[in-house]
Order: structure tokens, then sequence, then C-alpha cells
């Protein structure tokens, strides 16, 4: 039971942080820093996130995505550059919180943590890729803050109810990706829009 605990634990964080790996990190490390949460034996392979150099980095990290990701449109372009950054640091993350396993399973843990990761963040990406279509920037405001609202939430989460948190976050994705079409299909449509908008060739009319 402990060790799929540890596995649900490293799975969720690694969710997480195919949402915000910056804020995951940091959050983490601020609790355990200031003793907000007691590592029991199983995690204290992550007491080196409550590092202070940990801590600066992550945190001015996390300061520049969170002010990049309440603008619309440069959200987006953050999530592209942050393609392949969430789920590799997320597998890294998963494994850390595994501690020290044997070779094959840091494997394949970190193969299920990145794919996982990859997951969240195109669940992400393209929801708020979605919510540009809004000419109002407050939706991608609320979307940002709920979004780290529930990263902070969902750490608490794991660290209490590990196996809950990862039946939770996989019911969330499941339920995204059954309506993936629609948020595809609006997404396209602004950026076709877009698109003729602004490099498109003007018509000339005939006389």
């Amino acid at each position: 039971m402990e060790r799929l605990n540890l596995l649900s634990a490293a799975l969720g964080v690694a969710a997480l942080a195919g949402l915000n790996l910056y804020l995951t990190v940091f959050a983490t490390g601020l609790a355990i820093h200031f003793g907000w949460i007691a590592l029991g034996p199983q995690y204290q392979s992550l007491a080196v996130l409550g590092d202070p150099f940990v801590l600066w980095i992550s945190g001015v990290l996390f300061t520049l995505e969170f002010f990049a990701d309440k603008i619309p449109f440069v959200d987006s372009a953050w999530d592209a550059v942050h393609t392949v950054i969430r789920p590799i640091g997320a597998a890294l993350l998963a494994v850390q919180v595994l501690g020290h396993p044997s070779p094959t399973l840091t494997v394949v843990v970190a193969l299920l943590a990145g794919t996982t990761a990859l997951a969240a963040h195109t669940a992400k990406a393209s929801t708020r890729l979605a919510a540009n279509a809004s000419p109002e920037p407050f939706s991608n405001i609320g979307l940002s803050l709920g979004q780290d609202a529930a990263i902070v939430g969902g750490l608490a989460l794991i660290f209490h109810y590990p196996l809950l948190a990862l039946v939770i976050i996989f019911a969330l994705l499941a339920l995204f990706f059954y309506f993936a079409r629609r948020v595809w299909r609006a997404a396209k449509i602004r950026l076709g829009s877009l698109r003729q908008k602004f490099g498109g060739t003007p018509q000339v009319r005939s006389a």
C-alpha cells in the first residue's frame, strides 16, 4: 500500500507540474521550508525542494509565469515554450518523490510521469488558447488564478491522500479529453480568424 501511495503521489505531482511546474516546486518547497507539512519517511527525498537556493530560483520563475499566464496570447506563447520543459521537469520531480528506486522503476515512473504531465499541459494549453477567443481579459485571469489555487489545493491533498488525489486528477483529465474536440474546434476557429485578420491578403473589389 505504501508503494501505491508513493506512485500515486509521484504521478499526482507530475500532473500538477504539467499545469505549472514552477508553482508546484515553489509551493512544495515553501511548505517544507517553513514546516507547514511534515514530510513522512517516504517523502524525505523531497526535502531538497525546501533549500533556499531552490526556493529562490523556483520563486523567480513562478513570478514570471504568474504574470505571463494572465495576458491573452502571451500565456499561449509561454505554454508553447514549456511543452518540453514541463514534462521533463515533471518526470524528474516524480523520480525525486520516489527517492532512489531501482533503475528500471526510475525509467518506468519517468515515462509515466512525463506522459501524465504532457496530458495535463495539453489540457491547460488548449483550454487557454480557446479562452483567448474572448475579447476581454477576465476569463484568462480567472482561469489562471483558479489553476494556481487548484495546484496548491492539489498538493495538500496529494501529501495527505495521494491515491484519492490521483483519482480526482485523472478523472478531470478524462473529462477534459472527452470534450477536447469542442475545445480544439473553438481554438481552431479563433486562430483562423486571427490569421485572416493579421496575415490575410486584402481582397480587391472589381468595379
